[in-house]
């Protein structure tokens, strides 16, 4: 069975790719041997259900990607190259980026850390171990996801990849002198460096006019898939949202909560309407010589 699910519409008719990087929830049964933790804690690492409050975006004509095997088991929103030392016993490739901050953090392409803090091993792994999870896991999400970056590209002279994520409703961010923020949604743009301001500002509208709370960029401002695929200048633009679970989810029980269905079915009428952009509106300026 493919690791990863392209449900492709049956027409495509709108420049946009929805991509649902974190929300697999099939684990291998090796996986589960190897941690050292129950299955529910390391399911606290998902973005769970994610692809179901999007599931519709093929019927507005838009091709909707998903991962299915879990973040906890490797993570397709980094760098194939961020491996944690910590995490394997023996070298790792010369080319390895072990100093950036999500690998500090625990949390590389293998993560060590599960979603509450929890070592997700008790023993290392070997560097074979990684190697193929990168060859049948990782690879075969980003080869999908820039095929269908590239196909979009060809077909309307842009392309625009939503990668849907979500939030945990409390611990979002805090501020000296101010109260915890409730926010519900959380846009990335890398600071208006993966995508147009347009695609953020119809997004933010959309949302703010539904009556949600909307941040851009803090705490989340886009990981490795915004960072490589948003190049608004070639005409591929990116931009992450996060939805805060207490939306959707007990996420205790990490089963959907009586709001999915609301959620799910407003969300599809702020998409039907963000999928109508004016691809005009996403020309990148460049100054008159």
């Amino acid at each position: 069975m493919s690791p990863v699910e392209l449900i492709r519409p049956a027409r495509q008719t709108a420049p946009f790719i929805f991509a649902s990087p974190h929300s697999g929830r099939r684990y291998p049964a090796a996986f589960l041997e190897q941690s050292a933790l129950e299955l529910m804690e390391l399911r606290r690492s998902e973005d769970s259900y994610v692809d179901l409050l999007v599931d519709m975006v093929p019927e507005l004509g838009a091709p909707l990607l998903k991962a299915r095997f879990p973040r906890a088991f490797v993570d397709v929103n980094r760098s194939e190259k961020e491996l944690d030392p910590l995490v394997f016993s023996g070298p790792l490739p010369d080319d390895s980026d072990t100093r950036s901050n999500r690998v500090l953090a625990g949390f590389g392409v293998v993560p060590r850390l599960a979603a509450d803090g929890h070592e997700i091993y008790a023993n290392k792994l070997s560097i074979s171990e990684a190697k193929q999870r990168l060859q049948h896991y990782y690879r075969p999400y980003h080869e999908q996801l820039k095929q269908i970056a590239d196909e979009t590209l060809a077909a309307f002279g842009c392309a625009i990849i939503i990668d849907c994520h979500s939030m945990p409703s409390q611990g979002l961010w805090k501020r000296p002198g101010r109260q915890e923020q409730d926010v519900d949604f959380v846009l990335g743009d890398r600071y208006g460096a993966s995508c147009a301001p347009g695609v953020l500002s119809l997004a933010e509208n959309l949302l703010t006019e539904a009556g949600y709370r909307v941040a851009r960029n803090a705490p989340y401002a886009g990981g490795y898939v915004t960072q490589t695929y948003g190049r608004p200048i070639e005409g591929v633009h990116a931009l992450q949202i996060e939805i805060n679970r207490r939306l959707y989810l007990d996420e205790t029980r990490i089963t959907r909560n009586p709001g999915f269905e609301s959620l799910r079915a407003t969300l599809r009428q702020i998409l039907g309407e963000l999928v109508l952009i004016d691809p005009g509106a996403l020309q990148t300026r460049q100054a008159a010589e």
